[in-house]
């Protein structure tokens, strides 16, 4: 990108964007509202989303007292009118789509607006309005057309940023990094206080109790998104997101509590509320539809899985891990899943998800087993799924996974107790933007040794950045020098180490 478009990644979370990006005047119809007066409610910032060939999502909340504790924002009980514009430049002299789209308290005074007929492969910018209030501007782009030749995409994927355990010096990297896609991959908020010694918490919550109800949730929702440096990396370009745990309640499956039907429901209409994400996600009470599907031109296409709303409970023996009664995504989506490999009209399959995918194998011996919240609990549906792309000739298959707060690179088996075994496909693992693995001892050599095809594991804050071309994808884990220091200018972002993968060869390989 030239410098022009530089500034908006760097300026367009900032509350001084609108300002500084945006023209004197607004240069649509101005329209009337009854409404009571308000101040400043673009605190939470603009967001894009699941872009399409011909539309993407464009996203903002109303909220003029965003910590209050009653979800509502400071916003009154009354129906907003709010004006959106679409530009092919950002300056808006080139406005392509405008509308008005009403929003009360029944959405969480939340924006979401689905413009089409787009160009693909289109860069826009995209603001709101509000009596008189303009918020900070965004950029965006559309996803190229289906089998259209796409030379490169740099995207950039993240997880896990608890609130009280760090600063997201991770998002203003990616803001930085100019990346075409960011995807988020759970535990985007954390239901309850951290727990850590004050050692480990340096920012508190405005509302520190647990999120049990709709107001807590849309509380918690909004004081992540008032950080100028997540306003940042959700202005610079659109996201994909999925859901893991914590954004309903730590370890939650399909039958146990304490996620219950009433708890789930107001999770989830908190997350529709705060995410750019299309109607169709949109949540009927405690159902929600995330998992889908979005293409990148020839190039790429993403399969975003959810692993909790319909995975049979946790156990912890080695027999119930394998059971192939038990699943972790539910039959209806593997077969969505399983159906969509029969199919190759991109280069790279990446499957978005939140939980390790690859085992991890703490004795050599095939009669323990591991994680029980991890692929490792669920292997019968991992073999399907690994069997599944294997069998229908999956070119090169990728799992991106979050969750657990350390990096990771690794290759993937069928069977990982036979080191022989072919390669089949690969996972990258980004360690969180925040949340804390203190204490987490790095691998030893022995257990290095019983996982061969485990490459790489770093303990450190960061965000992976992926840059993939028909010949090659390039994988950089990105580091923050300090997530406990709020000044940017003692922290540095570095990559700690890049893998390289080349098209139709299995295996990751230092770069």
């Amino acid at each position: 990108m030239g410098q022009v478009n530089r500034r908006v990644v760097l300026l367009g979370g900032a509350a001084a964007a609108a300002g500084a990006l945006s023209p004197p005047s607004w240069a649509g119809t101005r329209t009337a509202n009854a409404a009571p007066p308000i101040r400043d409610p673009f605190q939470l910032g603009v967001a894009s989303g699941d872009p399409l060939p011909d539309s993407v999502v464009l996203w903002t909340r109303l909220a003029q007292a965003p910590l209050n504790p009653d979800g509502f924002g400071g916003m009154p009980d009354a129906t907003y009118d709010v004006e959106w514009e679409l530009a092919d430049d950002e300056t808006f002299g080139s406005v392509v789509r405008r509308g008005t789209v009403a929003t009360s308290r029944a959405q969480g005074h939340s924006v979401h607006v689905e413009p089409a007929g787009l160009d693909p492969a289109r860069e826009y910018f995209y603001r709101f309005r509000t009596q008189g209030h303009v918020s900070p501007v965004g950029r965006t782009r559309t996803a190229p057309a289906a089998g259209a030749a796409v030379n490169r995409l740099t995207y950039c994927f993240a997880s896990c940023q608890h609130w009280e355990e760090g600063w997201y010096h991770a998002h203003r990297g990616i803001a930085a990094d100019d990346p075409d896609l960011v995807l988020f991959l759970g535990d985007y908020i954390y239901e309850k206080p951290s727990g850590r010694g004050p050692e480990l918490r340096v920012r508190g919550l405005a509302v520190p109790d647990e999120t049990t109800t709709l107001a807590l949730y849309r509380a918690r929702h909004a004081q992540h998104k008032t950080d100028a440096d997540l306003q940042r990396a959700h202005a610079a370009a659109p996201w994909l997101v999925v859901f893991d745990d914590h954004e309903v309640v730590n370890n939650w499956n399909a039958t146990t509590s304490p996620a219950t039907t009433a708890r789930k429901a107001a999770a989830f209409q908190a997350f529709y509320e705060n995410m750019p994400v299309r109607s169709t996600v949109k949540p009927s009470g405690a159902s929600i539809r995330l998992y889908r599907r979005f293409g990148w031109g020839g190039l790429a296409r993403f399969h975003l899985l959810d692993t909790r709303q319909f995975r049979s409970a946790q156990v912890g023996d080695c027999a119930g891990m394998r059971d192939p009664a038990r699943t972790i995504t539910g039959s209806a989506q593997e077969r969505w899943l399983l159906d969509a490999f029969g199919s190759h009209p991109a280069t790279w399959d990446f499957l978005g998800q939140q939980v390790f995918f690859a085992q991890r194998d703490n004795d050599g011996s095939s009669a323990t087993c591991g994680y029980s919240d991890a692929w490792n609990g669920y292997e019968a549906s991992r073999d399907r799924i690994t069997r599944g792309w294997v069998e229908r000739g999956v070119p090169n298959p990728v799992v991106l996974t979050g969750d657990v707060h350390r990096h990771w690179a690794a290759d993937l088996r069928q069977d990982y107790f036979d080191h022989s075994d072919p390669i089949v496909g690969s996972e990258l693992v980004t360690t969180s933007v925040t949340s804390t693995s203190a204490g987490a001892s790095p691998p030893s050599p022995e257990w290095y040794a019983n996982n061969p095809h485990i490459k790489y594991c770093q303990g450190e804050r960061g965000y992976v950045r992926v840059t993939a071309t028909p010949a090659q994808l390039r994988a950089d884990f990105r580091v923050v020098s300090d997530a406990l220091e709020r000044d940017p200018a003692k922290v540095t972002i570095g990559t700690d180490v890049s893998f390289l993968l080349d098209a139709g060869t299995r295996g990751l390989r230092r770069a």
